[in-house]
């Protein structure tokens, strides 16, 4: 049976894999959600914005929860991505709950920057008034601590223990599709179904794409 780090080594194969970072306010739902995408590969949650070096979930001051992503364009669009992320919260300030839970889309280049303008003027004619989603140009992202990375996974400690074999650090569970897809899955994204139809789909000896499939259909949930 393949690690997860051998299994995201083979999707990530000759994918050229593009990053989104956004903020919607608490980071735990907004990564489960966008963990169950196809075509999203990695997700993780920390922390941007704000002017101190080293923020924790305790001393976050002026920084802002947020969800970095890793995407392959060739499976899904940032306008797609951009669509889930406005038509999954509210983006105007008499929502927010200060900085921490502030709306914001960290655009990562000028093409981005466009996108971001193209399809806001497009979400406001959807929703009938203008959006205060924060925008900036990424300036830096601190990950978040352990406890916060694919919070609904580790909500079920006896899955993960079952999962052991397949992380052999913490560093292969923030960085694996499998446990993205887990942790949208226990959220209430996704179906069984969908996740062993797309696991059939992914670039890997049969005899592993089998055992990954038969891992998973024996998880008690």
């Amino acid at each position: 049976m393949l690690t997860t780090t051998e299994i995201d080594n083979e999707l990530t194969k000759n994918r050229e894999l593009e990053t989104a970072t956004f903020g919607m306010g608490c980071f735990w739902g907004p990564e489960a959600r966008f963990g169950s995408l196809q075509g999203v590969i990695r997700t993780r949650v920390g922390y941007t914005g704000g002017t101190t070096a080293t923020p924790t979930y305790k001393t976050m001051e002026d920084h802002t929860e947020t969800v970095e992503i890793d995407y392959d364009p060739t499976n899904i669009s940032y306008e797609e991505i951009l669509l889930h992320f406005w038509r999954n919260h509210y983006p105007n300030r008499d929502q927010y709950r200060g900085q921490q839970y502030v709306s914001s889309l960290r655009y990562h280049n000028q093409q981005q920057k466009q996108i971001i303008d193209l399809v806001k003027g497009e979400m406001e004619k959807e929703l009938g008034e203008p959006i205060e989603t924060e925008i900036t140009p990424v300036s830096h992202f601190t990950l978040a601590e352990d406890r916060h990375q694919k919070y609904y996974l580790k909500r079920y400690p006896n899955v993960l223990e079952k999962l052991h074999s397949l992380y052999p650090s913490e560093e292969s569970l923030i960085h694996s599709t499998f446990a993205a897809r887990l942790n949208g899955f226990v959220k209430g994204f996704g179906t069984r179904d969908q996740i062993v139809t797309e696991i059939i789909d992914w670039p890997l000896h049969e005899n592993a794409r089998q055992q990954l499939i038969e891992k998973f259909m024996r998880l008690k949930w």
